[in-house]
């Protein structure tokens, strides 16, 4: 997003956090709400533009979110949406965008409240991984011809019972609703809004073995310490890493062996 939407967007996430974290809402309701929302301006295309017409008064474009919305959606959602119209975005495109972020987020701060929000951070990178080491399994849930529900009685063979009912949920609504994203990037993009949910980094570890409980924890330290925040480790094995692992945050790769990152971040802390 680009410079008026970046600064709506940080807006409307400081709203959905001061509800959040002040009022006893339901914020597995608020999500669902809030997806309806992300579908309903999706598909209206001139409802969208209108709603994000710099020549509109705020006041009443809000008034339009209020008789579209009201009744169908609770007062919580309908107060989120009237906040983020009056807001000045660069494109109609990144409304939906911030609505729907707003609604995968709900969903994060429903399993934060459970206490699952680590095991869903992890659920979706399993999840992503399955998805990419399985040519079919990503033709099924991409496939263009297959129904939605379809999709979604696959995904609950695979994930019902067996993952948090938030990943399911974020999931399902991924596979349901892609906007043109990849499977694969859409997956990303949830696995990097949960990490940042709890203020920290995501590190994708690809080691050519399995690391030991005692290696995790040495190289999530020094991770903390070079980055000077908490940063999550996703493992994944591939025995065809040259130089034993690498780490992926963001965009910087590192390589090499776990003992000699180890170190030199040891020596580094050290100097």
């Amino acid at each position: 997003m680009n410079g008026a939407s970046r600064e709506a967007l940080l807006s409307a996430r400081e709203a959905l956090t001061a509800l959040t974290d002040s009022t006893p809402v339901d914020a597995a309701a608020l999500a669902d709400e809030l997806a309806s929302v992300t579908t309903l301006l999706d598909r209206e295309v001139s409802l969208r533009r209108v709603l994000t017409d710099p020549a509109q008064e705020g006041e009443r474009k809000a008034e339009l979110v209020r008789s579209v919305l009201g009744g169908q959606v609770g007062g919580e959602t309908v107060d989120l949406v009237s906040g983020m119209v009056r807001s000045r975005w660069s494109s109609p495109r990144d409304l939906v965008d911030a609505v729907e972020e707003l609604a995968d987020t709900a969903d994060l701060v429903a399993a934060e409240r459970d206490g699952s929000l680590d095991d869903v951070e992890d659920e979706l990178f399993r999840f992503s991984r399955t998805v990419s080491s399985s040519p079919e399994l990503r033709a099924a849930l991409s496939s263009r011809t297959a129904t939605v529900e379809a999709k979604r009685t696959l995904l609950h063979s695979l994930l019902g019972g067996k993952a948090r009912p938030a990943s399911e949920r974020l999931v399902t609504r991924l596979v349901g609703q892609s906007r043109g994203r990849s499977l694969e990037g859409g997956l990303e993009a949830l696995s990097k809004l949960a990490a940042e949910r709890r203020n920290r980094s995501v590190a994708v570890v690809t080691s050519a073995v399995p690391l030991s409980d005692r290696q995790r924890q040495r190289l999530g330290d020094a991770l903390a310490k070079m980055y000077g925040r908490k940063v999550h480790l996703n493992l994944d094995v591939d025995p065809e890493v040259l130089g034993g692992i690498t780490v992926r945050i963001g965009d910087e790769v590192i390589n090499g062996s776990v003992a000699d990152r180890i170190g030199d971040a040891q020596r580094r802390m050290a100097s």
